[in-house]
């Protein structure tokens, strides 16, 4: 009944934050699952039980089961293995302009979308702020590694494409100039994060910077 009292803009934008409530629950599970942390596993859970009581609220207003991307709740699982939670669930909220636009449209029609709003903002910021994730003890040396990888393999291509006429040639001077930038960086991170006092993982400080 709630559904057909709607008009068709409000359904078409209330079927959408239902599905996506839906799939986002699955992702913050999927990712709570795959974690090693028992601390990120906890705080992710309470992510996924956050979206799932959202989708059931818009569940009231909707006579349908959510139409769940699973393409996506794969894609996310992969991003959080290869580059981490933290990026994952900023990528996630890199659309959060378009969702607050669209709740606070709903807001007018619909007072509980202002509510979900609300809650979200204000719960998901904290939460996030509380995962613990080696990786971002070391976005130093991550910088480090993409600043000489842009100066110094970029540099060395451009002259390899000037002296060199073999397309095939120059790139494999440039993958052996790059190998060898790698090896280099890396001893080098390692060999400076070891002389510091109270640095416990100079590998891992190579390894990011590599």
């Amino acid at each position: 009944e709630q559904e057909n009292a709607m008009n068709a803009e409000t359904l078409k934008a209330v079927k959408r934050m239902y599905d996506n409530e839906a799939t986002d629950s699955l992702i913050y599970a999927m990712m709570a699952r795959h974690s090693k942390s028992e601390h990120n596993r906890k705080i992710l859970d309470k992510m996924s039980l956050d979206e799932l009581k959202h989708r059931r609220i818009w569940g009231e207003y909707i006579n349908r089961k959510p139409k769940v991307s699973h393409w996506r709740v794969r894609f996310y699982s992969l991003l959080s293995k290869v580059f981490g939670l933290t990026f994952v669930i900023n990528l996630m909220e890199s659309g959060e302009h378009e969702a607050i636009e669209t709740y606070t449209k709903l807001g007018h029609e619909l007072p509980v979308a202002l509510e979900i709003l609300e809650d979200e903002t204000k719960h998901e910021d904290h939460l996030v702020s509380m995962l613990e994730e080696g990786g971002l003890s070391y976005i130093s040396s991550i910088v480090l590694g993409l600043n000489d990888a842009l100066v110094e393999l970029t540099g060395a291509l451009a002259g390899f494409t000037l002296a060199l006429g073999n397309n095939r040639t120059i790139g494999l001077a440039g993958f052996i100039t790059g190998v060898a930038a790698t090896l280099s960086m890396a001893a080098s991170e390692y060999l400076a994060k070891k002389a510091e006092p109270g640095e416990k993982h100079p590998l891992r400080a190579a390894t990011y910077t590599g």
